[in-house]
């Protein structure tokens, strides 16, 4: 059955203009030598041509639907002009004028519900797209991080396993809390993709709350030493917004110093008010390789840089002596609350 109207719909353009054809060539043909109370079969047929326009309007594809539906409103347009053959100028013009209301008419009532249609789904698809960049940041985000800590892991436990069976213990540990944190992050991913409609059930992602445990994390599966220095009052200063976006760079700095500076010894991170803003700052020393960029974009540094200047704030990366800097500023909704020492020494960092 739903086969058969989309057929009929397709059809719609089609039949649109062969009726309007045959009224075209009826009116010049038959109607010059009729009388007007011979109109009522023209009338009954424009009546039918609106309706096949409306139809048209609404389903007939539009390479169909333009020839049918300008041709129709020539045939009203036209089809009342030979029965008053002593008209005026002005008054043809008049008669031409009102027929083409009809056309207006059914513009609206077969176009209107398909504008409707073609917003909603294109708001549809755009919420989709939306959601499917929100899925890839999540697991690049995430994913690789923990991954790319499985991998710092293995390879350690690779070397020290010789001569010190007892460290690869702990490795495996931590390889196992990692892969399990990839996989709640993987069935997070896909149960959103099941459930495409259901985005708004999204589990929160962690804030500047969680950059202890995440720097914490990263220290203990590695030859990287890192450390963290959050000033007092920066995470209550934070949006929700901003606190997720900070958690995301700091994961994304981290994967980076796994993947291009292996050889680092170090990773500082912190986070400070400044007037106004809070500066967040990831720091590694030698060993830095610069990230490549993505010709495809979507995720990293380039996809990050983009939602810290959503919120209003700058990313900018450095290499100078021997270390790579990663600095983002986010201005705040709320008063961060001073260091006590940044007060006394004046310093406006």
């Amino acid at each position: 059955m739903r086969h058969r109207l989309v057929v009929v719909r397709a059809w719609a353009g089609r039949v649109a203009v062969l009726a309007a054809a045959v009224m075209i060539a009826v009116t010049f043909a038959w109607a010059p030598g009729a009388g007007q109370d011979e109109s009522g079969p023209l009338f009954a047929a424009a009546t039918a041509l609106v309706t096949l326009q409306a139809a048209a309007f609404r389903w007939a594809p539009r390479r169909e639907a333009a020839p049918g539906i300008g041709l129709a409103a020539v045939a009203l347009v036209l089809w009342p002009q030979p029965f008053v053959p002593d008209a005026s100028l002005y008054e043809r013009v008049g008669m031409g004028a009102f027929w083409f209301l009809p056309t207006l008419g059914a513009a609206v009532v077969g176009g209107y519900p398909r504008l409707t249609e073609h917003r909603r789904r294109r708001a549809v698809r755009e919420a989709r797209h939306s959601q499917q960049v929100a899925l890839a940041h999540d697991l690049h985000d995430f994913v690789a991080h923990d991954i790319s800590g499985i991998v710092a892991q293995a390879q350690a436990a690779r070397f020290v396993a010789g001569q010190n069976p007892d460290a690869v213990v702990g490795a495996l540990e931590r390889i196992e809390r990692a892969g399990l944190a990839a996989l709640a992050s993987i069935d997070r991913t896909v149960h959103l993709l099941r459930e495409p409609g259901r985005a708004a059930d999204r589990a929160p992602l962690p804030g500047a709350a969680g950059l202890t445990e995440l720097v914490g994390r990263f220290d203990e599966t590695g030859r990287t030493r890192a450390r963290i220095d959050i000033a007092p009052g920066v995470e209550s200063a934070l949006s929700r917004e901003a606190a997720a976006t900070v958690h995301r760079v700091v994961t994304e700095a981290l994967t980076n110093v796994r993947r291009h500076a292996p050889d680092a010894t170090g990773v500082e991170v912190a986070l400070v008010p400044v007037d106004g803003a809070v500066r967040l700052t990831v720091t590694n020393d030698t060993g830095v390789s610069r990230p490549r960029a993505r010709e495809s974009g979507g995720t990293g540094l380039r996809a990050l840089t983009g939602r810290v200047r959503a919120l209003g704030g700058t990313l900018r990366t450095s290499a100078e002596d021997g270390t790579w800097c990663l600095t983002v500023v986010l201005p705040t909704p709320r008063p961060a609350l001073r260091p006590a020492s940044l007060a006394a020494s004046g310093d406006p960092a």
